[in-house]
């Protein structure tokens, strides 16, 4: 039984997956774009924006995260996905305001940050302005960041391009409601001035410290928020001289608190992150198990486990082998096969555990959950 949790920042949803203590099997941690995509999907499967994974650190940091958009594909970073994380991680393992946690990205560390009013602030780091960083064909301008102009449907639109860990182009204009959004989005999208394809933010400002933007997310098409959308529009909204360095970001999901204090330093993102519900996977809606790839045993064997003691284990065994990397061509200690023995205990568990029992565990881990979240919300 595979226990899941479902959070949404500002609207933009995400299903989240515990395997900080390396319990995640590879067809899970290594995911078939087409479960992602049944996983995602709001008819056939959970629902969501993105997967989100929470994994063993590879680099010495406190844990990993991998993000996977609704078409499969996978994402350097998310704003509103980390700040999910974040909460998530607090919800786990009882943590309390001022707790940090150094995470591992595609686009280098993240530090989200709890606060005492419930939400999450978030270091979401330098941001990139060279044209390779983002990347993009376009020419770096008078302004600091990538900049062009195209055609589109008869319009001429500016372009600003923002790397934040991931590619996002800015394009301001006068009146949101009245561009063909979804035609324009979708077309600057998969442009071939952006080679790894972009998020679209259109910003529309109101005034020096409010910019309003809708998005369309690469991968994922309309969404009612973008984190490093938000603070990607900041920061070009910044160079541009349409706004100052601190504003208030309007989503069509709620605002975000963006501000960018330091030009050679960190833009910062503060916003809520909210648990919808969580559940237990149908089977029917598992990846099928790859037989060839070593099985891990310490979800089975301690079904949902004390999330903090789990990702202690994970960080001392991670720094010994990792069966799932280094065991790739050859095993790496035939004379004590760490896969062996994972398959051996999965065995051991699966045969000595009725399927009730198996439900039992997964039903005590979510009322678990579910009552440190409602101890918290009670507290004045």
């Amino acid at each position: 039984m595979l226990q899941f949790s479902k959070y949404q920042g500002l609207g933009n949803d995400f299903v989240l997956l515990e395997g900080r203590g390396g319990q995640l099997p590879l067809t899970i941690t290594e995911p078939d774009p087409h479960w992602v995509r049944q996983l995602c999907d709001r008819r056939f499967g959970i629902g969501g924006d993105g997967l989100i994974l929470a994994l063993p650190p590879q680099h010495g940091e406190e844990l990993r995260m991998r993000i996977f958009n609704a078409d499969g594909s996978e994402a350097e970073m998310c704003g509103n996905g980390i700040r999910c994380l974040a909460r998530f991680l607090a919800d786990s393992d009882g943590d309390q305001p001022g707790r940090t946690w150094r995470t591992e990205t595609m686009a280098g560390v993240i530090v989200p940050e709890l606060c005492d009013d419930g939400q999450i602030r978030v270091d979401m780091g330098q941001p990139f302005l060279e044209p390779e960083q983002v990347p993009t064909t376009l020419s770096k301008g008078l302004s600091g960041l990538p900049q062009g102009e195209i055609e589109l449907e008869s319009s001429t639109l500016q372009l600003a391009a923002v790397g934040m860990g991931n590619p996002h182009v800015v394009v301001p204009v006068q009146d949101l409601k009245a561009i063909p959004f979804d035609a324009w989005g979708s077309a600057l999208e998969v442009n071939p001035l952006f080679p790894a394809k972009t998020n679209v933010h259109f910003l529309e400002v109101i005034d020096q410290h409010t910019l309003e933007i809708r998005v369309w997310e690469r991968g994922a098409g309309p969404t009612l928020a973008c984190g490093t959308g938000a603070c990607a529009t900041l920061v070009a909204a910044t160079l541009l001289g349409l706004s100052e360095s601190e504003a208030t970001v309007k989503l069509p999901g709620g605002p975000l608190e963006i501000s960018w204090p330091d030009r050679k330093g960190s833009v910062f993102m503060t916003g809520p992150a909210v648990a919808v519900f969580d559940g237990v996977l149908n089977p029917e809606l598992l990846p099928e198990t790859r037989q060839e790839q070593p099985t891990s045993a310490a979800a089975i064997g301690q079904t949902m486990p004390s999330t903090a003691a789990a990702a202690t284990q994970s960080t001392q065994s991670s720094k010994s082998l990792n069966c799932a990397n280094d065991c790739k061509d050859t095993c790496q200690k035939p004379d004590h096969c760490l896969r062996d023995e994972a398959q051996a205990r999965v065995q051991e568990f699966l045969s000595s555990t009725s399927l009730d029992a198996m439900l039992n565990l997964a039903g005590d881990s979510l009322e678990e959950r579910t009552l440190s979240r409602l101890n918290r919300d009670d507290k004045p």
